[in-house]
């Protein structure tokens, strides 16, 4: 038994459930079953809640949530309860064969376009409740970002093949190497199903809107096939979220000499602190109040910036520094400073009675396991309207 399981002090209102984790994961309940030995049950109390602990479990941002909200941060020594989920939960995910579990959905054809982490949860919800669910993906694999995004040295695919089987076993219908909104329109699938969800997730990538931008590379499509890519000797990486800090430790695994060059500085980086860490680990170092203006041949031309505090008290602004501007040599720029939804899909999307949406395709790029609460939000405005 992991040693933390025994400082764990079960509250009674555990505010690393309550407040700290978007999935409210039953901590209390699951700590108690572990330290009985009853890993079974805990496995299937996590799973039931959040089909994908197995999964955030590893990649959450701890700090921001459950860890960062246990009762015992005021010693400073607050309980590692993500090591204890990845144990019961991962060991639960391999052996765990899905189920009909009420009559709920029964008779409703329910299509689920999108297989990434939103997708993948709201398919076991419907499933379980007993809808006929069809999922689609512009992939030819499940996963999404798990399996095309994130690295494998932050989560082994074998997570996203333990679902491709779970779902296959259960009969449950993948459409792969379908772009709905191109190949199949919403609206067909709306005229099709009793019910659609997207859950997309948001890939396409906003621009910097600076000369030479064409001759960047976009983060999603390096990340998806880094083989594809000749990258050089030095790669310089903007931005600063959890997609440009995958980038930059990829691309450093590839043997470049691996810069990241961010407008802000460390404490506004929308990254998890501990991939920025774990990134310096890997080698990559940073260059922050930094503003690429221009990419030319060969580099790239940035800017000084600074922060600033307007005099009517309102929030920090950064700006470019005149005069300040300068070439930075390197191979390969790659950008990854924010994505959004499909636009197109999202337009087709309105008006359709009976279409929802969830995940990144709702709320723009976010966690993993902020897009498996909103899924489960979807799935019951869904179960209610049906």
């Amino acid at each position: 038994m992991n040693p933390e399981a025994s400082r764990c002090l079960l509250c009674k209102k555990p505010k690393c459930a309550l407040q700290g984790c978007p999935v409210h994961t039953p901590v209390p309940e699951c700590m108690l079953l572990y330290r009985q030995g009853q890993l079974e049950e805990a496995g299937r109390m996590l799973f039931a809640n959040n089909p994908l602990s197995a999964v955030t479990s590893q990649v959450c941002d701890w700090k921001q949530f459950c860890y960062g909200h246990c009762v015992l941060n005021v010693k400073q020594v607050p309980v590692k309860w993500y090591e204890i989920e990845q144990e019961i939960s991962g060991a639960y995910l391999f052996q765990h064969r899905l189920e009909r579990k009420s009559g709920e959905m029964e008779g409703k054809r329910i299509a689920v376009v999108g297989a990434g982490p939103a997708g993948i949860a709201a398919t076991v919800w419907l499933f379980e409740m007993g809808g006929d669910v069809h999922l689609y993906d512009a992939n030819p694999r499940m996963g999404g970002v798990l399996r095309y995004g994130i690295p494998a040295f932050r989560l082994d695919k074998k997570y996203c093949d333990a679902y491709e089987k779970m779902f296959a076993d259960a009969g449950i219908s993948f459409h792969g190497n379908v772009e709905v909104g191109k190949e199949v329109t919403l609206k067909a699938l709306s005229a099709q199903y009793d019910a659609v969800l997207v859950a997309a997730g948001a890939e396409s990538p906003a621009t910097l809107g600076i000369p030479g931008e064409e001759h960047s590379v976009q983060a999603l499509p390096f990340l998806k096939n880094p083989e594809n890519f000749t990258l050089g000797k030095k790669v310089i990486v903007i931005g600063g979220g959890n997609v440009a800090m995958d980038a930059c430790r990829t691309a450093v695994r590839r043997g470049a000499e691996t810069w990241v060059y961010y407008r802000k500085t460390f404490e506004n980086m929308p990254a998890n602190p501990m991939e920025v860490e774990e990134a310096k680990a890997d080698g990559v170092q940073f260059k922050v109040f930094q503003a690429p203006v221009e990419v030319k041949e060969g580099g790239v031309v940035f800017c000084d910036c600074e922060n600033v505090q307007p005099e009517d008290g309102s929030r920090v602004i950064t700006r470019i520094i005149e005069g300040t501007e300068h070439f930075v040599p390197c191979d390969t720029l790659i950008t990854a400073i924010s994505e959004k939804p499909d636009p197109a899909l999202r337009e087709e999307a309105q008006g359709l009675r009976n279409v929802w949406l969830c995940g990144d395709f709702l709320t723009g790029p976010a966690t993993v396991v902020a897009a498996v609460a909103s899924a489960r939000s979807a799935v019951e405005e869904i179960k209610t309207s049906l």
